[in-house]
């Protein structure tokens, strides 16, 4: 397509993406599509409405780079713009969004003026969020002492406050984040935890009671933990080694360890080639490096995506071989699953309450993966029924 005198000169960031939709061969890889749906209560999905959305809708602007992964039940979301920019918008009773007040929005507002941002991950309560330089920040309210500032289960803070180090990840799938307890790797491949242990969800060989930790904690000495992923979990958590063992402790079916019982030291799941995860509080998801997906756990709405509702206490596969990117999301008893394949192509499953699936539909249910249409680059759940994803501009 020839460029006319009409449209020479300096382009505005519109009218490429325009051009773009028009068919034309230019690109601008600084322009993302960052879409939302599903549930929108409090304004979650940053539209300047409280709506719910059942299929992918643009969030305003197209600079954004960064948004925020899974919280436990959160109805608010984050995201990092390219110019390394905090925004906020939703719930904000407690202080979750980071502005120095409880007032909710239901547009992105930008949190302070620092332009160095570089990870942020909503809880079930508040956020964590790290820097480019290494130092990580918490906001909202630190329940079981979840903020990990050595701070009790009633104290609330409505601006970012430093937990103390410097050397926090600054990479998406090094943070797990859920209703009371977290989970980082340090740069030093160290993997750190706070908040509530009342199941041995911390993974220090304890439980109950009292051994809930205000500040980060060290699981044991290991130094070769590699990848927590997306992390939406309150009784269980997991993350990868360098070597490709997964690893999960914790109560509950995703265990994987053929029974309900709890374990509070990290046990390994069978095999050696585990390459990505995902959770929430019942179901679990992993690839591995064949491009295999593999799911275990609640099955009642066919959230595992392998045509059936029965309930799997190890790992059974979903057909297919090129999947990428699993991500869970929580709706109350049950949950929708959504996977990017490397092609691009974007697949779900589940039970569909708010429009998760983001199929244009409500209620629908799902024992097997359905393509929602486009490609994709990445994605997240976000919080109770709510996704977000960054699709290709020519997608």
């Amino acid at each position: 397509m020839a460029i006319t005198d009409k449209e020479k000169g300096v382009w505005g960031l519109d009218q490429v993406y325009n051009k773009i939709n028009q068919g034309s061969i230019w690109s601008y890889t600084g322009a993302t599509n960052w879409m939302v749906w599903g549930s929108n209560a409090s304004g979650a999905l940053g539209l300047n409405s409280t709506t719910n959305v059942s299929s992918p809708t643009q969030l305003t602007s197209t600079d954004w780079n960064i948004f925020s992964s899974a919280g436990y039940n959160a109805s608010f979301g984050f995201g990092i713009k390219t110019d390394g920019t905090l925004w906020s918008w939703g719930e904000n009773d407690k202080g979750e969004l980071g502005q120095n007040n409880i007032t909710a929005c239901s547009s992105p507002i930008q949190i302070g003026s620092d332009t160095n941002w570089s990870t942020i991950n909503s809880t079930g309560y508040g956020a964590l969020g790290t820097k480019t330089d290494g130092t990580l920040w918490v906001w909202g309210r630190g329940v079981w002492g979840s903020l990990g500032n050595n701070t009790g289960p009633s104290y609330y803070r409505s601006s970012p406050v430093q937990v103390p180090g410097t050397t926090w990840p600054t990479d998406m799938d090094k943070m797990g984040t859920g209703a009371t307890n977290n989970l980082a790797i340090k740069t030093d491949g160290t993997l750190w935890v706070w908040g509530r242990n009342y199941y041995g969800q911390l993974g220090i060989n304890a439980d109950g009671n009292g051994t809930e930790k205000s500040s980060p904690v060290q699981v044991g000495s290991d130094t070769t933990w590699s990848s927590i992923g997306q992390f939406n979990g309150n009784t269980t958590a997991g993350a990868l080694k360098s070597d490709g063992t997964l690893w999960m402790w914790g109560y509950g079916t995703t265990t994987a360890t053929g029974s309900f019982s709890h374990r509070s030291s990290p046990t390994q799941v069978p095999g050696t080639t585990w390459a990505k995860r995902a959770q929430t509080e019942s179901v679990a998801f992993a690839t591995k490096t064949d491009g295999t997906l593999w799911g275990w756990g609640n099955n009642n709405y066919g959230q595992l995506g392998v045509n059936d509702t029965t309930q799997y206490l190890s790992p059974v596969q979903i057909p297919g071989t090129n999947w990428d990117y699993p991500v869970v999301i929580p709706q109350g008893a049950t949950a929708v699953t959504l996977c990017t394949k490397t092609d691009g192509t974007l697949w779900v499953w589940g039970a569909d309450n708010f429009g998760t699936l983001g199929l244009n539909q409500q209620g629908a249910k799902y024992s097997s993966p359905v393509q929602i249409p486009g490609t994709w680059d990445r994605i997240a759940g976000v919080g109770a029924g709510n996704a977000q994803g960054i699709k290709s501009m020519s997608g």
